[in-house]
């Protein structure tokens, strides 16, 4: 079953928590646009802030549920950003390319597909081993 709204289309079939809540606010709120709006401006601010945090950006990586899925999230958190050096390529973006800005954009953006399970496991088994 799929749900969209004019700037986001959502799978239910999409397994990772955060997108299960975009989804669930897509098929039972009328509020979702301004909810995703809230949700890029908010990630959007955290960027701004680790830049300024950090002295700088090399390279932001999008992982995990939304990071790796939605090419609409990852472009509306980058607009407006290249005041930042971040320069998204629509095509690389739609299509999920392992590096999703341009060759010039002063920072690296990357898509980086994660195992969240594997990696808990992981952790849970060095700690009780």
């Amino acid at each position: 079953m799929r749900w969209s709204t004019p700037n986001l289309a959502c799978s239910e079939s999409l397994k990772p928590a955060p997108i299960s809540v975009t989804c669930l606010i897509l098929k039972h709120k009328t509020s979702a646009p301004e909810a995703v709006a809230i949700f890029c401006y908010e990630v959007k601010k955290r960027i701004g802030s680790f830049k300024a945090a950090l002295g700088g950006l090399d390279t932001l990586v999008f992982a995990g549920g939304i990071g790796e899925n939605s090419a609409q999230i990852r472009s509306r958190i980058c607009q407006g950003l290249q005041f930042l050096g971040i320069e998204l390529v629509e095509s690389r973006n739609s299509r999920s390319e392992a590096v999703i800005s341009s060759d010039s954009s002063p920072a690296t953006v990357r898509v980086i597909r994660t195992d969240e399970e594997l990696m808990i496991a992981r952790s849970v088994y060095q700690i009780i081993k």
